[in-house]
């Protein structure tokens, strides 16, 4: 190539070649502040998507406070018996109790529903401090025992294993006394239950077994049960 062919082809202006280094300086600038506007706007959000979250937890303990439970440092004591009970039969049973109120045309407002999922224990036996010495009587290698009657000692529910399952409420939310009078409710089943399948029979026989296993390790032979009459005092599940 000679001296008339370089001197015919255009050279780059130094003024032009400086532009083009600033022209991509500066999108590469615009790019960087984009990405950081962006990156900025994206980690402003993540608090504000956490707002409504965090307002509705407020709401929550706003509306339904934990309840705070202090118990008395004093304790008075009403009554102190001595007891000689027998325990000879133990149910554990569960029932589902469906409780609600407010219900017609102002439902949505006031009405409460619940499912509670209660279980309980019946403990029945036998009260030996019924017995008096004309109760028991021997003749030669026989012994003729009066039992008292069976009788339920202990109906109640166990709270760690009773629980509300469901609850749908109106605009105005629980009726407090709901689930007091569900799991009033429940303990009656629970008890009625017992009763139903037999618990006081399986209670007497029971105690029969177990009277009659320690007197015959006394040396008698034989042992004859008669049952006493049940007292009005004793708790025989009628008046659930």
């Amino acid at each position: 190539m000679g001296e008339n062919d370089e001197a015919k082809m255009p050279r780059r202006s130094p003024t032009r070649l400086l532009g083009t280094i600033v022209l991509l300086a500066l999108l590469l600038g615009i790019a960087v502040v984009g990405y950081l506007i962006v990156d900025t706007l994206l980690q402003l959000r993540r608090p504000l998507e956490a707002v409504p979250d965090a307002v509705s937890t407020q709401m929550q303990q706003i509306l339904n406070p934990t309840p705070t439970l202090i118990a008395s440092p004093q304790t008075i004591v009403h009554e102190v018996q001595t007891l000689a009970r027998l325990e000879t039969a133990s149910y554990t049973i569960e029932k589902v109790i469906a409780a609600e109120s407010g219900e017609g045309p102002l439902g949505f407002l006031f009405r409460d529903k619940l499912l509670l999922v209660a279980q309980g224990q019946v403990i029945a036996g036998v009260d030996l401090t019924r017995m008096t010495v004309a109760d028991v009587h021997v003749a030669g290698t026989t012994v003729y025992v009066t039992l008292p009657a069976s009788e339920v000692f202990v109906a109640t529910l166990d709270n760690d294993n009773t629980y509300v399952y469901d609850r749908q409420t109106g605009l105005f939310g629980q009726q407090v006394d709901l689930e007091t009078l569900a799991r009033q409710e429940a303990e009656k089943a629970i008890l009625e239950a017992a009763l139903e399948d037999g618990i006081l029979e399986t209670a007497q026989k029971n105690a029969e077994l177990y009277v009659g296993g320690l007197i015959r390790a006394l040396g008698f032979e034989e042992v004859v049960f008669v049952r006493g009459t049940p007292a009005p005092d004793q708790n025989r599940g009628e008046n659930r």
